[in-house]
């Protein structure tokens, strides 16, 4: 037989912890033991009192779920990883290269805090986070019939399917916690940065609510204020940028002129850079470039009109099979604009380029060396390159200009501490005023001076004589 009427209901246990208190239902079916921790003593009484009502209505239990069939749900039959691939499967048709990315790590991370016995010792732990981001959960790459699943790939799967638990266990508190600290933390045990949380977050959120919506789960079990709040998912945190990645003149110069030294297409990288330094442009929308979105005069400023973004999200997540994924611009409606100005010393820069390479309007104004696409892999190679030839020992090893996205970074500041009024560098460069104010308001200096002497005139108080 699979159920049993001997049921003994146990009273409710209350764990104490640091971080709030958690409550325990117990109960035992036959000789099987169940128990289920809820976050609040009422949900725990609500489940208990649900157990002693079928109990008396003279339900069997089943052994396996110890549970009455008046409160089975699809949860209890629901394999997690079963689940999650349907999840991923579902969400690939509508979704962008870089947010099926984004899901499928959001899902590795789960899936392993959703383990019922620890990894095999011989399963490599970096092996087994590829298999399931670059595998399971790449609906592409799984259901590709021309090129099966490696067999190290499919070991590894199959064993994670038969030991991964159902998704009754979103009911227990303590295990959904388990799931929140994963999804914060990286392989090596240090903590993910504070973006890649709350993506995280939000992505567990959505997959919850398809949950709900299928009726394996009653209601999300996540944390309020932890990707969730008031029952809808979290806005964006935006990141203030850290002003010691801000590169100066004379940094830039330095490395701009190595790297136009370089004897293979020098002069084309220094123009890549120096788009970036001098107009503000994110380095998915300088790589989409073509020569016809620039107007380059012969002197004086010129103009980008930038349409497109080609984001680097590998050829396994875009439909094409391209390494590069055509999109609008970020944040824009479909087909929308920007019009950049060109400062006059990139207008010459990029001249150069085009007339050395003798580049048509057609033609990408930063093409590959195989005249596709610019890979980021080799940008960024050359650049730090760059910065540790010419970089003295000390700010080599700071966070000035890391990244080539500091490039950028540079460019809104200086625009700013210019003068430049919020709302106009916003809209060059593609962000919203709060969004631009939350990210570079710390590194706008040099004009307190000046502001002092605004409003020191109208607050003096007129004299009064005595």
């Amino acid at each position: 037989m699979d159920s049993s009427f001997d049921v003994r209901i146990h009273g409710i246990q209350t764990n104490r912890r640091a971080k709030g208190n958690s409550y325990t239902v117990r109960w035992k079916v036959g000789t099987e033991t169940f128990s289920k921790t809820y976050a609040t003593s009422g949900l725990a009484d609500s489940r208990r009192s649900e157990l002693v009502t079928a109990q008396r209505r003279g339900e069997a239990f089943n052994l396996r779920t110890g549970l009455p069939p008046s409160l089975a749900t699809g949860a209890a039959e629901v394999n997690w990883y079963d689940f999650a691939t349907e999840y991923a499967d579902m969400k690939w048709p509508s979704s962008a290269g870089n947010s099926r990315k984004n899901t499928a790590k959001a899902l590795t991370a789960a899936t392993l805090a959703l383990l019922r016995t620890p990894l095999p010792k011989d399963f490599d732990p970096v092996a087994v986070r590829r298999a399931l981001r670059e595998w399971a959960f790449n609906t592409k790459r799984r259901t590709d019939p021309e090129k099966p699943v490696p067999d190290d790939v499919r070991i590894i799967l199959d064993w994670i399917r038969r030991n991964t638990v159902p998704m009754s266990v979103w009911e227990d508190a303590d295990k959904v916690e388990e799931v929140v600290q994963a999804m914060g933390t990286l392989l090596d045990g240090s903590a993910a940065a504070a973006s890649s949380v709350s993506r995280n977050h939000r992505i567990m959120n959505l997959l919850v609510s398809y949950a709900i919506r299928r009726k394996i789960l009653r209601s999300n079990p996540l944390p309020k204020g932890r990707g969730e709040k008031k029952g809808r998912t979290s806005t964006r945190p935006v990141t203030p940028v850290d002003k010691r990645s801000l590169l100066n003149p004379r940094q830039v110069a330095l490395l701009l002129a190595w790297i136009a030294k370089r004897p293979r297409r020098g002069h084309l990288y220094r123009a890549f850079f120096a788009t970036m330094y001098y107009a503000g442009l994110r380095p998915e929308e300088a790589v989409a470039l073509r020569v016809r979105d620039a107007t380059l005069p012969d002197a004086g400023w010129g103009e980008f009109l930038v349409h497109e973004a080609q984001p680097e999200v590998g050829s396994q997540w875009t439909d094409t099979g391209e390494v590069h994924e055509e999109r609008d611009l970020k944040g824009r409606e479909e087909g929308d604009t920007r019009p950049v100005p060109v400062h006059p010393s990139l207008v010459a820069i990029l001249r150069e380029v085009i007339r050395e390479l003798d580049l048509r309007p057609g033609d990408l104004l930063f093409p590959g060396e195989r005249g596709g696409m610019l890979a980021g892999s080799v940008f960024r190679r050359v650049w730090s390159k760059a910065r540790k030839e010419v970089l003295g020992e000390h700010e080599y090893d700071s966070p000035v200009g890391k990244r080539v996205y500091d490039l950028r970074h540079t460019c809104l500041t200086t625009w700013l501490n210019h003068g430049v009024p919020p709302a106009q560098v916003a809209a060059w460069a593609g962000n919203s005023v709060p969004v631009l104010l939350a990210i570079y308001a710390r590194c706008v200096t040099g004009q307190l001076a000046d502001l002092q002497k605004r409003i020191e005139g109208p607050q003096d108080l007129p004299r009064v004589e005595a």
